[in-house]
């Protein structure tokens, strides 16, 4: 009743494979309106009503995820996941329902649905819908499909990718949802009570509807309930999981949690941006790399060879003019191929902490005007996007804009230092990025990166990494050696203990004259009239919930240890190492964990007839 209708169109996206003779299809999605305007409302000569239905309809697809600072965008982000979810559900049914005379019990075998975050979390009840109401199964027999087929995959302990709906909001969108969901809810509590006599907090921890008399949905926890795997993206992200941010799913479901970190294509993120990196790798070990990313551990066999490190050096070089050239022509700037190119590019956002690596800059320029050495000449390229509601990211942006500003127009830093934000920074920017980078930023706050795959593609394009014990962090610096990595910052549990003691940020700026001269500059760059700055400022000497100050010292170490080896033959080894040492980093590897402990699915082998 009373319902708006539109109509999904599917457009199919070729995906080939790599010398295997195979193309599968990406499914996605385009709004339509049901009709094209309200003839009544046209012939009355309210033209701009008369199509007001079919754009408020196609809206739906136009732009994923507005803004939802406001009541009217989370409602059209609710709409959007029941859109491309419900349609796909219905495609997966019409698809498995082709075949005559098909048992539901089957329908676990054929299909596996995999949740990325809690945004397509609607599908679970989504499902049990079709199954109930079209299908006519009863429900036990309904839910142990429904949790057969679904996995839930947690990229990050977030609270915007824990996402929970007002009660209001969710039922009056999706009544029918929000019924099941209460059921689902019902059965879950009394599951939970039983195992837990008397344990109310617990129950109320773990429900699905929750905060103040039930009023919120539990996005998160619906997905766990109604999956039968749930799996974090890098080891020590899902001992989080484990342990702190589903603790207590983990205790009524301990088979239930497993990790699968995350990968990076070869193919893209070597062979095809970093051609001559790849051509002189296949002409030292072969091509099997390409497929097999563990043969990359035989280029180990050729370190000791000095031709070999001299034409490795080559390449990257080039690969900053390229990229150098390339920042030219199209935003306006060039850079010293010959400097040490220190990257950051990534989203824009508080625990990723581009601010703590504008404070080291802040702090090498200190240096250079006060004769004080502050290693090889250096360029530092920032690149990223923020939300479009985080007004905090947004300023990051701003300030540093303000910072390469105030740094490339200061003649002391000629030849010494330059700074350059890389303007819509995406897969096209990043694959001319990461084949040139020579210093890796890999610096969010311990415990707040899920995983990350910048760091997997800076370190197979020879990138060295600095960064905190954090994600992938973690299993690289395994992987590659503690002489091959620069590992700076306090520990998970480290700052914990900060934020548990209440950390005061203010004695970690007068226990470092140079923390606190950075600091006291900001105000000062271009832009800063009128307080722009401000936000920045308080939030370092006030809260700093990220810990930029009492990581300040231990960066700015790890960055003198970074800057003594660079342009040395021991770096040209740490690179190639790195590069070496990425095999478990491929997206092969994990597509096929997924596929033989989530989905329970074989590779399938096609032989082309031509």
């Amino acid at each position: 009743m009373d319902t708006e209708d539109v109509y999904a169109m599917a457009y199919d996206v070729p995906v080939p494979g790599y010398r295997n003779d195979t193309v599968n299809s990406l499914r996605l999605w385009s709004a339509r309106s049901t009709r094209e305007f309200d003839l009544a409302t046209f012939n009355a000569g309210d033209y701009v009503h008369a199509v007001e239905d079919k754009t408020r309809s196609e809206n739906i697809s136009k732009v994923l995820y507005p803004p939802d600072d406001q009541l009217a965008g989370k409602e059209l982000r609710l709409k959007q996941q029941y859109f491309f979810v419900s349609a796909t559900l219905q495609d997966v049914l019409r698809r498995f329902k082709k075949k005559d005379n098909r048992l539901w019990e089957e329908f676990p075998d054929k299909v596996a649905i995999q949740l990325n975050d809690t945004h397509p979390a609607v599908a679970i009840p989504g499902l049990m819908r079709l199954l109930v109401d079209r299908e006519k199964l009863d429900w036990e027999r309904a839910w142990e499909i429904t949790q057969a087929v679904f996995g839930f995959t947690n990229h990050t302990v977030l609270p915007e990718a824990l996402e929970t709906w007002p009660l209001a909001t969710f039922g009056k969108l999706l009544p029918r949802h929000l019924q099941i969901i209460e059921e689902i809810d019902r059965r879950f509590r009394a599951r939970v009570r039983s195992r837990f006599p008397g344990d109310e907090e617990k129950i109320e921890r773990t429900a699905i509807l929750g905060g103040e008399n039930g009023g919120i949905v539990r996005m998160s926890h619906l997905a766990i309930v109604g999956s039968h795997a749930v799996n974090g993206v890098s080891k020590i992200h899902t001992e989080i999981l484990k342990t702190d941010t589903f603790r207590d799913f983990h205790e009524l479901f301990p088979g239930r949690f497993q990790n699968k970190t995350n990968g990076v294509t070869p193919r893209r993120w070597l062979l095809q941006c970093n051609p001559g990196l790849a051509a002189l790798i296949t002409e030292a070990i072969g091509e099997k790399w390409t497929t097999n990313l563990d043969e990359l551990a035989r280029l180990r066999t050729v370190l000791e060879d000095a031709s070999f490190r001299e034409r490795w050096t080559v390449v990257k070089r080039a690969n900053k003019a390229r990229l150098s050239d390339t920042c030219g022509r199209l935003h306006g700037f060039v850079f010293d191929p010959d400097a040490m190119l220190d990257v950051q590019v990534k989203r824009i956002h508080e625990y990723k902490r581009q601010v703590l690596n504008a404070l080291h800059v802040l702090a090498l320029r200190q240096r250079i005007r006060d004769g004080v050495d502050a290693g090889p000449p250096r360029t530092v390229l920032f690149g990223g996007k923020a939300a479009p509601g985080y007004a905090m990211a947004k300023l990051v942006i701003r300030f540093l804009n303000a910072l390469a500003e105030a740094v490339n127009g200061d003649p002391a830093m000629a030849g010494k230092l330059s700074v350059f934000f890389f303007p819509n920074y995406g897969v096209s920017g990043a694959e001319k990025i990461f084949p040139a980078g020579d210093l890796s930023e890999q610096i969010s706050t311990a415990g707040y990166e899920a995983s990350g795959t910048g760091n997997m593609k800076a370190a197979l394009n020879g990138g060295v990494t600095i960064g905190t014990l954090d994600g992938a962090n973690i299993e690289i610096l395994e992987a590659v050696g503690t002489e091959n990595i620069f590992i700076f910052g306090k520990t998970v549990d480290e700052i914990a203990a900060l934020r548990k003691a209440g950390d005061d940020p203010k004695r970690h700026v007068a226990a470092s004259a140079e923390l606190g001269r950075a600091i006291a500059e900001i105000p000062d760059l271009p832009g800063a009239e009128g307080g722009a700055f401000r936000p920045i400022v308080d939030e370092l000497l006030g809260r700093d919930r990220f810990f930029h100050c009492a990581d300040f010292a231990s960066f700015v170490a790890a960055q003198e240890s970074a800057a003594k080896f660079f342009g040395t033959d021991l770096w040209t080894r740490m690179s190639i190492l790195n590069v070496a040492a990425m095999g478990p980093f491929s997206s092969d590897r994990a597509v096929r964990e997924y596929a033989e402990q989530i989905w329970r699915v074989a590779p399938v082998p096609v032989r082309f007839e031509g």
